[in-house]
């Protein structure tokens, strides 16, 4: 860990949801990891939340090689396998989802290291959004693959996942860069580590699915901003500038290898640059476009 000397402080990895531009967040957690800087806890959702799980499951150097190698080889069936049956019985309101989750459970299950939340190393808090009281629940014990399920379960996407009878959903309905309960967790260093970034696009996503998770990105633009604006005073708030992959689809997975890229180059500017970017500053500036 990389803290001051003289000083013990509990560091905290903030990972949010995106899609298939979770895949900026490996190329940061490379930067961070070369830079020696790693969590003592992971707070994470949707997305996010499978991206610490596989970190948390091996710190340092080895989960985030893991992780690197798990996404430079996904590809969308294995996340979004969409077939016309499930879609159109959810379209006309036969099934409450559009894509079955059974290839997401298989890609968790392959990849996550323990089978239960309270195993692994580093302490995770899996974010998910009760369906029917809309209120956000971290989960930090119980079935690992569950959870994770129900953390990346987009709403009307992917079917809701039962956990202790609550039917539960995307995580980043409720709270998508859940800073807050990195701080109820005892944090008092966080870094927010964003995946879907508003920013321009030179025109917009073509499909049902990818037009409801843009649209998601930028409504919970809005709320990352305020959770910065709200603790950014109350521990020291690091937010890694994330690329602007103006021309990616959520469900596009054939751009991984330019999006780890950009996130790793964005974050190693950001690591050397004097003083490094804090707070709201990173939202202000004109958002960096990824590599073509």
């Amino acid at each position: 860990m990389l803290h001051s000397v003289g000083v013990t402080t509990k560091r905290a990895f903030v990972l949010s949801g995106g899609a298939s531009e979770g895949a900026v967040q490996v190329g940061m957690l490379k930067a961070l990891t070369e830079a020696g800087v790693e969590p003592d806890l992971i707070v994470g959702s949707s997305v996010g939340a499978i991206n610490g799980a596989v970190i948390a499951g091996a710190p340092g150097k080895v989960g985030v090689s893991r992780l690197e190698e798990i996404w430079r080889g996904i590809r969308r069936a294995d996340v979004f396998p969409l077939t016309p049956i499930v879609g159109f019985l959810g379209f006309i309101g036969r099934r409450d989802h559009l894509v079955a989750n059974h290839a997401l459970r298989r890609l968790i299950s392959a990849n996550v290291a323990f089978p239960r939340l309270e195993e692994f190393p580093t302490p995770l808090a899996v974010m998910t959004t009760d369906l029917v009281t809309g209120r956000d629940i971290p989960l930090t014990s119980g079935p690992s693959v569950t959870a994770l399920l129900a953390s990346a379960a987009i709403p009307g996407v992917f079917p809701p996942v039962a956990v202790d009878g609550r039917p539960l959903v995307d995580g980043g309905v409720g709270n998508n860069t859940p800073v807050s309960h990195a701080v109820d967790m005892g944090a008092d260093e966080v870094y927010v580590l964003p995946a879907g970034h508003v920013c321009d696009r030179e025109e917009a996503p073509d499909t049902a699915i990818g037009t409801l998770l843009r649209s998601l990105t930028i409504m919970l633009g809005t709320r990352l901003a305020i959770a910065i604006q709200r603790y950014e005073k109350q521990v020291r708030l690091k937010v890694v500038p994330p690329p602007c992959p103006s021309d990616v689809s959520p469900i596009d997975f054939s751009q991984t290898d330019t999006l780890i890229d950009a996130g790793y180059e964005t974050a190693r500017t950001w690591l050397t640059s004097e003083p490094p970017v804090t707070g709201q500053a990173h939202l202000a500036a004109p958002a960096q476009r990824a590599p073509q």
